[in-house]
């Protein structure tokens, strides 16, 4: 594990003991890795998955071009937000997974939000 990963992990580790997902307002966790992007909705309560979304969906997968890149995660936030909707979900807290707020994280936030889920 080089030392970027380690810094994120720490990151991730602070900000996961203050964001906690509830039945009324689930966590929105972010994940990017270098070639796909993911995002679930997590109830933390009950400890499961409500709804996800990634690159590797079946409707984003066949399209062209790199898929670790902030259009797809802008696509992947849309997904997301309309999945979370069809499930009744408005509002969530969101989890950065550690990154930076920008680029792929950013792009994704913006597009749920523009989907309707409020954070």
């Amino acid at each position: 594990m080089n030392i970027k990963e380690l810094a994120r992990e720490r990151r991730h580790a602070r900000i996961r003991k203050r964001v906690f997902g509830t039945s009324e307002r689930p966590r929105l966790s972010v994940f990017r890795s270098l070639n796909h992007v993911y995002a679930q909705i997590i109830d933390d309560t009950k400890g499961h998955t409500i709804v996800s979304a990634s690159t590797i969906d079946k409707e984003l997968k066949d399209e062209k071009g790199h898929k670790g890149n902030a259009a797809m995660a802008k696509k992947v936030g849309q997904l997301i937000a309309s999945r979370a909707m069809g499930v009744g979900i408005k509002r969530v807290v969101f989890d950065r997974g550690g990154y930076k707020y920008h680029g792929c994280i950013k792009a994704l936030a913006d597009a749920a939000r523009e989907g309707g889920l409020e954070f």
